[in-house]
């Protein structure tokens, strides 16, 4: 697993001044690639200026639901049969924490290039938006929010044991939204998985879509930049000022 091959993320830089940064995870089969429309379609509307956005590529893995068939994933599937709870059996819990890993990595370069964690959203689709989920909340750093799209909790059998301690993202905002005709991930796992964060004290909402499918609707997707634009503010002069305080 550690010998991985991984295609560099596909990246749009900020429009204007780079204050914030949106990590969008892709699902299972696709790449940085399937998600850069709707990112287009956010930077072409120049409400989110100040945000450079950066799409991941899953390295190629066997897929045991697909006859061990290679293709872009974040973590392997045993079974994926419509059900809430084929998705929880046999999980791969290394392929799980070793793109945790990622996902931390990639946040913590943006890091080290200056901008401030709570200035950086995780969020993506299917399995990225579990990843970016998981990862999010097990982060040792605070976010400014968590989206998850058509997805659910990792390892929630055992995911209390996972966190770190201090909670740094306990109050963090995690968006979800969820078809409810969702015959992938099936949209009982994904309210039950908001339930239990819920019930753990965590800051979550659900947005579910009536008919939709296992796939994003215009809708969601306006609804998601509303939640980057509510998360990660213009700046404006003030980053202008920060940048040049001590002249």
């Amino acid at each position: 697993m550690s010998s991985l091959v991984r295609r560099p993320p596909l990246v749009f830089p900020a429009a204007a001044r780079h204050t914030a940064t949106v990590i969008f995870v892709h699902g299972l089969g696709d790449t940085g690639h399937g998600w850069a429309p709707a990112v287009e379609n956010w930077r072409m509307r120049s409400k989110l200026d100040e945000v450079k956005f950066i799409l991941p590529n899953a390295p190629q893995i066997p897929i045991t639901a697909n006859g061990g068939y290679r293709m872009p994933g974040w973590y392997d599937i045993v079974s994926i049969d419509g059900s809430a709870d084929s998705l929880r059996r046999s999980e791969d819990e290394a392929g799980i924490l070793q793109s945790q890993q990622y996902m931390h990595s990639l946040v913590q370069s943006e890091i080290d290039s200056g901008i401030p964690s709570d200035r950086i959203v995780l969020g993506g689709f299917s399995q990225g938006g579990a990843m970016s989920l998981f990862s999010g909340l097990t982060a040792p750093f605070q976010l400014a929010g968590i989206v998850a799209l058509s997805s659910y909790l990792l390892l929630s059998l055992k995911f209390p044991q996972l966190v770190p301690k201090p909670e740094y993202n306990k109050a963090t905002p995690i968006w979800m939204g969820h078809g409810d005709r969702d015959n992938v991930v099936n949209f009982q796992l994904g309210k039950r998985s908001h339930d239990m964060l819920k019930e753990m004290g965590y800051n979550v909402t659900l947005k579910t879509y009536p008919g939709m499918a296992h796939s994003a609707c215009p809708e969601e997707l306006d609804e998601v930049e509303e939640f980057l634009r509510s998360r990660l503010p213009a700046l404006g002069d003030k980053a202008q000022d920060n940048g040049k305080s001590e002249l």
